[in-house]
């Protein structure tokens, strides 16, 4: 595997001044993201099937062991606050369980049987989108939850650091980050970490816009949750509705929901609103038009 060798250039790495190890690293973390470039078009198709696949109601389930785990765990947690997604569709199969993101559990990796009891504890769906990552791309627990979320009927997706991966044939969407070996080998929390977090950072965002919580380039689904963001959201209304000096009211009639407080400000009650926004399946821009264009 290409993220276990030793490159030779780095070899004497630990006798280098400091300066020079931090350039060689630094230039490795750009060559990281360098090299997705080439999965671009995948990522995109496996954001727009995951977006239909979920729907309404679908789970996002991250599932992984060790480094490549921590960095699944972490691009899902934040698409709560950024965009509200619901909790209750967020899950997380961590080889080892939850203590495993600050403390190694040896062997987690290796325990298939746990991943299929984690998978059939979580009772995943034809609804569900399981995302599985390894650098290595052979990962036992993770190749098992990926087989056995698609057994289930899910859409699956495997992230991997490794041409030829098993995880990139097992998953439907196999997105491949070919980020070679490490300038500490093995250390895939270097290379083929940031790769994997900016795979999943692409893949989250094209998701989310997919799924109508983007507006122009606006957040309008996060959650309001202080001071900061409820002054942006008051502005992120009144541009939205064009309309000046009533963004607040607004939001607080839309029980602090920016789309719908949008709507709200350019004339629609909040069950007008609510209705708009179930007929067009959460795409503001297209309940903006349908409210415009039906007679007032």
């Amino acid at each position: 595997m290409s993220t276990e060798t030793v490159d030779p250039r780095f070899v004497d790495i630990d006798r280098w001044p400091s300066t020079a190890a931090v350039e060689a690293m630094l230039e490795g973390q750009l060559a990281a993201v360098a090299a997705i470039k080439s999965q671009v078009g995948a990522i995109a198709a496996a954001a727009d099937m995951a977006a239909r696949r979920l729907g309404t109601a679908g789970r996002l389930v991250y599932a992984g062991a060790g480094t490549s785990g921590r960095v699944a765990v972490q691009d899902g947690v934040e698409l709560f606050p950024t965009y509200n997604w619901p909790r209750e569709r967020l899950l997380f199969l961590m080889a080892g369980g939850n203590g495993a993101l600050i403390e190694s559990v040896e062997g987690a990796e290796d325990d298939p049987d746990a991943a299929r009891a984690s998978i059939a504890a979580a009772e995943i769906t034809q609804g569900d989108v399981v995302i599985g990552v390894a650098a290595s791309g052979r990962t036992p627990y993770t190749l098992a939850v990926i087989e056995a979320a698609r057994a289930a009927g899910a859409l699956t997706i495997g992230v991997a650091n490794n041409p030829g991966a098993p995880l990139l044939s097992l998953a439907e969407h196999g997105l491949l980050a070919d980020t070679g070996s490490e300038l500490v080998a093995g250390s895939t929390r270097m290379k083929a970490g940031t790769a994997q977090k900016a795979v999943l950072n692409l893949l989250s965002t094209t998701i989310m816009l997919r799924r109508g919580l983007v507006h122009r380039g606006r957040m309008v689904n996060m959650r309001v949750s202080n001071q900061k963001l409820r002054a942006r959201a008051e502005a992120m209304v009144e541009e939205i509705a064009g309309v000046a000096g009533n963004g607040a009211a607004a939001l607080d009639v839309a029980n602090g929901e920016i789309r719908q407080a949008a709507l709200i400000a350019r004339g629609a009650t909040l069950a007008q609103a609510n209705a708009l926004l179930a007929k067009h399946d959460g795409d503001l821009g297209a309940a903006l038009a349908d409210l415009r264009s039906s007679p007032q």
